[in-house]
């Protein structure tokens, strides 16, 4: 086993620095240009794993098969009955978002992809269902109005004050979050690599 002790991350998540940063890896954030358009062909889940190979693709790119860190995309997805809900455009869009999964069990999908330089991407996949408490419309508003929703997929993020309208998940807590970290290990042990043991910080 090779101790990986650097990686890329392809995204300016906080919340993806932060969770690498915590299996002790030492990051270099290098978001990806890529855009992230919508295909109303796909599924959500095909979107997110498109998207996440897409991202990773983009910053291999940039950085050129000489870099010979690993680059980690991802890309999240929450699907309601099939419809890919993706960030909100602005507050409107956030609550309408929010309208649609109140009261109701719904899927998120977490796509990764790691990228070698000279290897096609390894790309694997989390999904976990969520099911909301059925919420009011000042509960909607009063959520909105932090702006937490905005950058998010869904218009949530169960690690911060979206955790008050989630009454149950089942399945990976992190694969909501925006990361599956156990995945994560498991495919880096698949590809010969172990984590280092000190916990680096954001």
């Amino acid at each position: 086993m090779r101790i990986l002790d650097r990686v890329v991350l392809a995204s300016a998540s906080p919340r993806r620095l932060e969770l690498l940063c915590a299996l002790g890896l030492d990051v270099a954030v290098v978001p990806s240009g890529y855009d992230e358009p919508d295909d109303p062909a796909a599924t959500p889940a095909e979107l997110a794993a498109r998207h996440a190979r897409a991202k990773a693709l983009d910053v291999r790119r940039t950085l050129g098969e000489q870099d010979a860190r690993l680059i980690v995309a991802a890309d999240t997805v929450v699907d309601r009955d099939g419809i890919a809900l993706n960030k909100p455009a602005d507050h409107a869009d956030a609550a309408r978002m929010l309208r649609a999964l109140s009261g109701r069990e719904h899927l998120v999908h977490t796509a990764f992809a790691l990228s070698l330089p000279g290897h096609a991407p390894i790309e694997r996949s989390s999904s976990t269902r969520v099911r909301f408490y059925a919420l009011e419309d000042g509960e909607i508003a009063d959520y909105v109005a932090t702006g937490e929703p905005m950058d998010k997929a869904g218009a949530y993020g169960i690690q911060g004050r979206a955790a008050s309208l989630v009454e149950a998940i089942d399945g990976d807590f992190y694969t909501v979050m925006g990361f599956p970290l156990a995945r994560f290990v498991r495919t880096l042990r698949e590809l010969g690599f172990s984590l280092p043991t000190a916990k680096k910080t954001p």
